[in-house]
């Protein structure tokens, strides 16, 4: 009994080293030796429980294995430290204490896991065309980092100093616009490479495409299935990197809008620039040559007159252009309210327009939703005493109605696709595991649990939903593989 126990206390460091690295094929090799030797050691264990359980004379006994504290949620490891609780069921159960026949079923869950990695980095090794590829992800920065950096790169003003610094300013931006552009794509890449491949070698890509130089490792599948994966000292499912996809899709677009802005404002500042060099240098030419010819007293008089009043035009064309906002400022109440109210107007025609024929993506209901919200604003900025206040406040309370039924629909389009997104990810888990588990009764069950998941969600997708015909067209496929396995 006492060499079972010291044998258990090494439990936490075994079952950790239990992961695979995805990375350089000298590495994997080495890390297939380390997961055999923890196997060997989890069958030495054991073969002495079950030594132990043949005595019979303990078989109401526990072993202290894996002990938690109160003050925090997470598993404590002796010597390893705090446990992400994304791993937890990696390390046992939330008891502090384990019957010895329990720990015998979970000893056969780590080592079944452990020839799961070993398979997978034989398929990894014998594939020359995915190492390859992982090879090259190693060399290029994490999307994450990708981002974070072209992000704080747009945070920089620009500079009106002259016209040199506004030209490599405008060359920065087009080349921030052309990076923003490539991670656009290569995360559409990775979307649909996670999300609809059945193939775990296709999936690693596209995670490695991901992590880039980060690298990342298999953890260890929790019990839905789900593929847990660290990189860069963080632990995610795979879900959440699809999650960190659409975030970061909605945020390089944003990115786009103000590089193109600042963009424009550097071209148009740059043009600015260079109109003023030109009007000072045939200033600075009519100076240095004036005219030589013999003039008579009265036709001197007249060209200083028509000189005087160009000079006068010049000057007032240049203090207009110095003040592109003077025009605005000088509005009156009235005409900006007007204005305001022009606006308010044409901003609900377009919202109406776009909401026409539906059903429509969740982009175009998103527009139209905005629209409607900056029409209101402007109708709401409109003061009580101007002339167009009332029919404003008339337009108000019709344009308030039309926002909060698109609204509606926005949040109801929203659901409709995380159902069709979850729907695929349980096919996809529920087809993963039978085609590496097929005689495993376990993992029959809980596929058909996934497809019944799946296919309860895909009916909750309302028929004016943009993806109410995908939904359908996928349906009797997912019925038909729920009824295939529930007739095993």
């Amino acid at each position: 009994m006492a060499n079972l126990e010291l044998l258990v206390s090494e439990l936490p460091k075994l079952i950790q080293s239990l992961k695979l690295t995805i990375g350089d094929s000298h590495e994997i090799m080495q890390q297939i030796i380390l997961i055999n030797n923890a196997q060997e050691e989890l069958r030495n264990i054991q073969k002495l429980i079950i030594q132990e359980l043949k005595f019979g004379n303990i078989n109401n006994s526990v072993i202290a294995t894996l002990p938690r504290t109160n003050k925090v949620a997470s598993l404590f490891i002796p010597h390893i430290g705090l446990i992400d609780p994304a791993l937890a069921a990696k390390f046992g159960n939330w008891e502090t204490k384990l019957s010895l026949i329990d720990l015998e079923k979970k000893i056969d869950a780590w080592i079944e896991w452990g020839y799961f990695l070993q398979a997978l980095a034989a398929d990894i090794l014998s594939d020359v065309q995915l190492v390859s590829q992982l090879n090259s992800d190693s060399h290029h920065v994490s999307l994450p980092s990708k981002f974070k950096a072209i992000a704080e790169n747009l945070k920089s003003k620009l500079v009106f100093t002259n016209s040199t610094n506004l030209e490599y300013q405008l060359q920065k931006f087009s080349n921030y616009q052309k990076e923003l552009l490539q991670l656009q794509q290569k995360l559409n890449y990775i979307f649909n490479t996670i999300k609809t491949s059945h193939s775990l070698l296709t999936i690693l890509l596209g995670v490695s495409a991901f992590c880039g130089k980060s690298g990342f490792t298999l953890e260890w599948l929790d019990d839905d299935h789900e593929l847990i994966i660290s990189s860069d000292s963080k632990i995610q499912e795979l879900t959440d990197i699809l999650n960190d996809c659409d975030v970061f899709q909605e945020q390089i677009a944003t990115l786009i809008i103000q590089s193109d802005f600042l963009k424009q404002q550097a071209e148009e500042a740059l043009k600015k620039i260079e109109q003023q060099s030109t009007k000072k240098l045939i200033i600075s030419e009519q100076l240095e040559n004036p005219l030589k010819i013999p003039t008579p007293k009265i036709l001197i008089t007249a060209f200083f007159l028509v000189s005087s009043l160009l000079f006068l035009g010049f000057c007032g064309r240049q203090m207009q252009n110095q003040n592109p906002q003077l025009e605005s400022r000088s509005l009156s109440p009235e005409q900006r309210a007007i204005a305001n109210f022009n606006s308010a107007q044409k901003l609900g025609m377009e919202a109406a327009s776009l909401a026409q024929k539906p059903p429509h993506s969740l982009q175009v209901w998103q527009q139209a939703e905005t629209k409607w919200y900056q029409s209101i604003k402007l109708l709401n900025s409109i003061p009580p005493q101007t002339s167009v206040f009332e029919q404003a406040k008339k337009k108000l309370t019709r344009y308030q109605t039309n926002y909060d039924a698109i609204n509606k629909i926005v949040l109801a389009e929203k659901k409709a696709i995380a159902n069709l997104e979850s729907a695929q990810k349980l096919a996809i888990e529920a087809t993963f595991f039978l085609q590496n588990s097929p005689h495993s009764a376990r993992t029959r069950k809980q596929a058909k649990d996934k497809w019944k998941q799946a296919i309860n969600l895909l009916e909750a997708i309302p028929e004016n939903s943009s993806v109410s015909a995908q939904a359908k067209e996928t349906l009797p496929i997912y019925k038909t593989n729920y009824a295939a396995i529930r007739s095993r």
